[in-house]
């Protein structure tokens, strides 16, 4: 009866201990689990060879981001930083192995004098309640904020893929801006000969005609590294070969009909929605665990064993059960663990309060910048460009009469190609802006639009 009584016990002690893994715990653990397995981007070394653009004959941003979060290292990288936090769990909810002992007299072997003489115990060591709980918060914690990093590094490398692909586009337009005017160039010279021979202009203007033309000759060796660089870094980006084929940017990108009006709840959304925010509220729950630990780490662990003794004579002797447990004397060691912990705790909450003010700052100021690179691009596009258009059209039409210089002709087209440069820029501009004010509310850039 009274063994029965002790076996019981033992098994309520057992259980109470192995019971502080909670249902709550092991629920998130699985749901993690599922979110890592669908996030699955795994892409074999062998796929980096591989065209991503067959048969597409014009790049665009969506395609380009799409590739980019595919083919990237990093992302695979990030992912698997993940997997490995993710398996912190078992580990830390796991109780230590069993540890199976014996003992045994070696004369009592093989003499009719004596029994033979042995004993083995079982034995298996049990933390204070609510510890296993605990170290698995804290390893939960640190995968979840993992999993945020990953969607963290997915958003910036969306970003860098989304401003590379503007400098491709700006690249390749100023390419062909600049063989635009090379020829318009050419058939300035050509009026300029024709009149110089006709004797109705001065020397000088062929002259300057071709002064003009080596700049923009020159201008396109320049433009072209330009258009050659971009190409580069987004192949880097890519993780392809720097110079293997990027099927051409469109000739236009399209221009927003209008400024969008800014939500006035875009702080709200962002601090709802960035993932650095997220992952930094993990790592507080992931340092609170470890505090509420290392308090709890002030009551002992035991354990329990069972065992059989040939050294008793008496057979009624000879099966026993026991517990031992720890006794947490080294105060000063635990007193330093819990002030570590708290300072972990108190350095993860200010991080992720600076890491608030940062988000506040990048979207405030990102939907300023954005609003007015709208304004920019309208300035130019509504009366800059056409402005400079009809600037050359009547400073041509005037050369050609006699009416004003060959050098007033060549500083209307001078300024044409530099405000048509400019239009190209506003128009990337506005897409940048748009791209970084996406990345600051959490959302993925050249995605979304």
């Amino acid at each position: 009866m009274r063994a029965a009584i002790a076996r019981r016990a033992l098994l309520l002690l057992a259980f109470a201990a192995g019971s502080g893994c909670a249902a709550s715990s092991t629920h998130r653990y699985r749901a993690l689990q599922d979110d890592w397995q669908r996030s699955a981007v795994d892409r074999p070394a062998a796929d980096a060879g591989e065209d991503p653009f067959a048969g597409v004959a014009e790049l665009s941003r969506a395609t380009l981001v799409h590739q980019v979060l595919e083919r990237n290292p990093n992302v695979r990288a990030a992912r698997y930083a993940w997997r490995a936090a993710l398996a912190r769990y078992p580990q830390a909810t796991a109780l230590d192995d069993p540890m199976l002992g014996g003992t045994l007299a070696p004369r009592s072997l093989g003499t009719s004098r004596v029994d033979e003489a042995y004993s083995v115990e079982l034995s298996q060591a049990f933390p204070f309640p609510g510890k296993l709980a605990l170290r698995g918060q804290a390893a939960l914690g640190e995968a979840e904020a993992a999993a945020r990093d990953f969607a963290a590094v997915r958003l910036r490398l969306a970003l860098m893929a989304s401003l590379l692909y503007d400098d491709y586009y700006v690249a390749a337009r100023s390419v062909a801006l600049n063989a635009e005017h090379i020829e318009l160039l050419e058939s300035f010279q050509q009026i300029a000969v024709a009149r110089y021979e006709a004797g109705e202009a001065a020397q000088q203007d062929p002259i300057q005609a071709e002064v003009e033309l080596s700049h923009a000759l020159h201008d396109r060796i320049l433009l072209g590294t330009e258009s050659r660089i971009a190409a580069e870094q987004i192949n880097a980006l890519l993780h392809r070969a720097s110079d293997a084929a990027l099927p051409p940017p469109p000739t236009g990108v399209t221009r927003p009909e209008r400024t969008p009006e800014l939500a006035a709840d875009l702080v709200a959304q962002a601090l709802a929605e960035r993932p650095e925010l997220a992952a930094a509220q993990a790592r507080v729950a992931a340092e609170q665990a470890r505090a509420d630990l290392a308090r709890r780490e002030y009551w002992p662990d035991f354990t329990l064993s069972g065992g059989y003794d040939r050294f008793w004579e008496e057979s009624e002797l000879r099966p026993s059960v026991g517990l031992a447990v720890n006794v947490p004397l080294q105060l000063r060691r635990r007193d330093a663990a819990v002030d570590e912990a708290d300072a972990r705790l108190e350095q993860a909450r200010s991080e992720r309060a600076a890491l608030e003010d940062d988000v506040r700052l990048a979207v405030e100021s990102g939907a300023h910048r954005y609003v007015e690179a709208h304004h920019v691009l309208h300035l130019i596009a509504d009366r800059q460009l056409p402005a400079s258009r009809d600037q050359v059209e009547a400073a041509r039409a005037g050369f050609e009469t006699g009416r004003n210089s060959f050098l007033a002709l060549i500083d209307a087209e001078r300024n044409l190609r530099r405000v048509e440069l400019e239009y190209e820029q506003a128009l990337a501009n506005v897409w940048r802006r748009r791209a970084e004010l996406d990345r600051a509310l959490g959302r993925i850039a050249g995605v979304t639009w």
